[in-house]
């Protein structure tokens, strides 16, 4: 914490003030901080696909990015339910960062899961990679510092390309990081670790079209090392369309 002008005080008082503050194990904040009623994002230029993104507390940066590519983007609360998410008939589904102890998040967990039985392709970011890694089985855990800051250091382990990543999370994804590991879902793989940690920073599903980071391609002020993120899930979304008979969106 900081204080500063008509908030200081004694420093026993502040001291006090921060020890006093709730503790972020166990904190369930992503609903408080949600949208209240769904929106939608229009597409820059022509429509190509039809985004179901779960605003867990969520950029405006990142709907605006899906946007670019051709993305309608109808953002939804995350109270949202797998049936709310699958009634919009989306090419694809985005699970947003946002606050809090991922150990706390099963509704959101268990309407990702319907999300992925239904083999949508599945796009999630920071709190959205841990709430990915739960629905695959895996644990998360509270780093002791966190992640902070523009200037992470982060390998993709398929290409061995490290790019610069801005980070902003205090909670991690524990998973294998050698070798794929069994889901509900198939096999998975790390997709990326922090050089600075080992820290697990993305998981993907080898078979199915499904995968998160959990540092933040979207950073409006950069680095912009890993905007291709979005191209990515954009092509997902149209070879899981081409593959199911053509994309209904385009």
């Amino acid at each position: 914490s900081v204080f500063s002008g008509e908030a200081l005080a004694p420093v026993e008082e502040l001291l006090a003030r921060v020890r006093n503050s709730p503790a972020m194990e166990g904190a369930d904040l992503a609903e408080a901080v949600s949208t209240a009623r769904p929106y939608v994002v229009p597409a820059v230029g022509a429509r190509r696909f039809t985004v179901a993104a779960v605003d867990l507390g969520i950029k405006a940066m990142t709907p605006h990015r899906m946007a670019e590519r051709g993305c309608e983007v109808h953002v939804l609360p995350a109270s949202s339910t797998a049936e709310d998410i699958l009634a919009l008939d989306p090419d694809g589904v985005f699970f947003s960062n946002g606050p809090g102890d991922p150990a706390t998040a099963d509704h959101q967990v268990e309407a990702l899961r319907g999300v992925l039985e239904a083999g949508k392709p599945f796009f999630g970011i920071c709190f959205g990679n841990q709430i990915f890694g739960r629905a695959l089985g895996l644990g998360t855990y509270k780093l002791r510092y966190g992640h902070r800051g523009v200037n992470q250091p982060v390998q993709d382990r398929r290409t061995g390309k490290v790019e610069i990543s801005a980070h902003n999370h205090g909670f991690a994804v524990r998973a294998p990081l050698e070798g794929p590991f069994d889901t509900p879902y198939g096999p998975a793989e790390v997709s990326h670790v922090n050089l600075n940690d080992d820290c697990v920073e993305g998981l993907r599903l080898i078979d199915r079209p499904a995968f998160s980071v959990q540092y933040h391609p979207e950073a409006a002020a950069g680095p912009h090392d890993s905007a291709g993120l979005f191209d990515r899930f954009c092509a997902l979304m149209e070879e899981t369309g081409n593959t199911t008979g053509g994309n209904k969106s385009a």
